[in-house]
């Protein structure tokens, strides 16, 4: 599997273990997002950004994925070099091209398994609809089950609720949940399985929603529970509910075949030592 090349000082791990990192996404549908299936959805963006920049950038328009690595933040994220794609062999296109740093689009429907129903004859769209809504449900009463509600007043202008649970029950439930609609997920995509999930951590973390105006507007998680030494530091994860913005095609971006890229990224591609 790639892999960046040499260490960081561990100083500066720690550093950026604790500096804050965002992800941003957007939808666009025909309907409301609680009714809309896969056929509505006409766009979306997603954005990873850390301290130093753009991690990632995904962003789907029409028919087409958009994909750019930002290499450099990458790279001080991992704390050493990826490969540099005039060191790679000839035949790793694709790869090139996201080492590269710009964009590169693929086909949207490339990116999912289609695997026919028997409910549906040949596109299994039906049959996909009905394993999310099963899903839904599931996952519905995984929360009613495991998880517990408290109000905690006012603060900012908004309205505050916890939802504290168990951190190895809610993720164990929610994997199994979302096991049904593992033959729907993109080529190399994997749920993790029982064994990987025996050593998750068992302890209690709380989750934050504040509502403005009827409205959920963040959500933040202290996962500073989650580790052995916290030591009363936090780890907060947060995500801010707001108005989405159309995700435009970028200008320029070169077409790649996304089996091609998962066969380069995960078929032992060695990166070359640091000079």
């Amino acid at each position: 599997m790639l892999q960046p090349v040499g260490e960081a000082d561990p100083a500066d791990r720690r550093r950026r273990r604790r500096l804050p990192s965002r992800v941003s996404v957007s939808v666009q549908s025909k309907k409301p997002l609680k009714d809309s299936s896969d056929t509505d959805i006409t766009g979306m963006a997603m954005k990873v950004s850390g301290p130093d920049g753009d991690l990632l950038e995904y962003r789907q328009v029409g028919d087409w994925a958009y994909l750019r690595a930002g290499v450099k933040p990458l790279e001080k994220a991992a704390g050493g070099k990826l490969p540099d794609p005039g060191q790679l062999p000839p035949d790793a296109t694709a790869l090139k091209e996201i080492l590269g740093g710009g964009w590169v689009k693929m086909p949207a429907g490339s990116l999912t398994k289609s695997t026919p129903g028997k409910e549906t004859g040949s596109s299994g769209a039906p049959a996909a609809d009905a394993r999310k809504k099963k899903a839904i449900k599931g996952l519905q009463d995984l929360v009613t089950r495991e998880v517990q509600l408290k109000d905690t007043g006012t603060k900012d202008g908004a309205d505050h609720i916890t939802a504290t649970a168990s951190f190895k029950t809610l993720l164990t439930g929610l994997v199994d949940e979302l096991r049904p609609l593992a033959g729907d997920l993109p080529p190399g995509a994997n749920l993790p399985t029982s064994q990987d999930l025996k050593d998750a951590p068992d302890k209690q973390v709380t989750a934050d929603f504040a509502i403005k105006n009827g409205a959920l507007s963040e959500v933040s998680v202290d996962l500073a529970a989650l580790a052995d030494t916290a030591k009363g530091d936090k780890l907060s994860l947060r995500l801010r509910v707001g108005q989405g913005d159309q995700a435009p095609a970028p200008a320029q971006a070169t077409q790649i075949d996304p089996a091609t890229l998962t066969q380069q990224l995960l078929g032992g591609l060695a990166p070359q030592p640091a000079l």
